[in-house]
Parts: C-alpha cells; sequence; structure tokens
C-alpha cells in the first residue's frame, strides 16, 4: 500500500522497502511492531511529536526499545523544557494516528531529533504513515530525507531498568 511516507520518500528518489503486519489495536508499541516485522527493537525507530510550549512542537524519533528523554531531547533542541503532546492533539498537528506516525509528509515540516544510534545500523524502520506499514532504509537517507539532527535522545539503560524496579 503506497502510503504519504513512501511517497515522499519516492519524490526524493530515496530506496526503501515497505513492510506490513498485522495490527493489533490493544498495542501498538514499537517492540511488537519489531517481532512481526522480524527485526529487533532498537532498530525500529518509533516517531513521538513533543512540545516545548504553546505553538513549539519537534519530532523525536528512538529506538522501540528505548525511552525518551526530555532534558536531553530539550537540550538538543534548545527549548527550555520538552513534553508529550496530548493524544488527541497529534492528528491535528500531524495529519496521523497513534502508530502511524512518520515525519515524511506531516502536516507541517516540525524539527526533526533521531537518536544517535540510528547510524549504527544498515537499516532502520520507521512508520510509514499508517498503521500496519513500515519503511525499511538506509539511516543516512533517512536522516537526509527528514532533514534531522542526531543526538542522544533516550535514557540511559542502566537508570531505567533500576527506575522501573522502583515503580
Amino acid at each position: 500500500m503506497k502510503t504519504n511516507g513512501a511517497r515522499f520518500l519516492e519524490n526524493l528518489g530515496i530506496p526503501f522497502e515497505l513492510r506490513e503486519y498485522e495490527v493489533d489495536p490493544e498495542d501498538l508499541s514499537a517492540t511488537t511492531v519489531a517481532k512481526k516485522i522480524g527485526m529487533p527493537a532498537e532498530q525500529v525507530f518509533k516517531t513521538l511529536l513533543t512540545t516545548g510550549g504553546p505553538g513549539t512542537y519537534v519530532f523525536a524519533v528512538i529506538p522501540g526499545d528505548a525511552e525518551l528523554d526530555f532534558k536531553k531531547l530539550a537540550r538538543a533542541a534548545e527549548l527550555r523544557k520538552a513534553e508529550m503532546v496530548s493524544l488527541k492533539e497529534v492528528q491535528p498537528l500531524t495529519g496521523y494516528i497513534r502508530g502511524g506516525v512518520t515525519v515524511f509528509g506531516a502536516k507541517k515540516a516540525y524539527p526533526v531529533f533521531v537518536d544517535e544510534t540510528a547510524i549504527l545500523f544498515d537499516q532502520i524502520s520507521v512508520s510509514a504513515g499508517t498503521r500496519g506499514t513500515q519503511l525499511i532504509l538506509n539511516p543516512e537517507d533517512y536522516l537526509r530525507a527528514a532533514e534531522a539532527q542526531t543526538a542522544d535522545l533516550t535514557k540511559d539503560a542502566v537508570k531505567s531498568a533500576h527506575a522501573e524496579g522502583h515503580a
């Protein structure tokens, strides 16, 4: 199925593969998507829309098995703070529904920050702009097409594993 994300990349002449999977509306997690498309979770990147305050939006693209560190994102994006956009705002701001958000073809070209681990892989997977379809492409092509900057955006695994033990 051709998606906005796929059309966007085609227009730029960027090679990609579309990989479809069965959607479970009860479980839209990136780790589940990774299993369904046969890729490790750290190579399946989730696209999160964050805000730094009224009218300020930034996409954070992080590995599916990681958690966004809002302080690191704020620093990278030169914002005082960063937080998730409420779920009801995601579609009006991006044109995409949860589980299908991509930076490609979004209603507005918000700044994009991608976790620096993306460049460690030959290929990464991101949403194609609809639930049930992923784009598989070279991370350098993704960064170029998204006009993205890379930064360390994820919580320290040791800290978050420790924190989860005390939740």
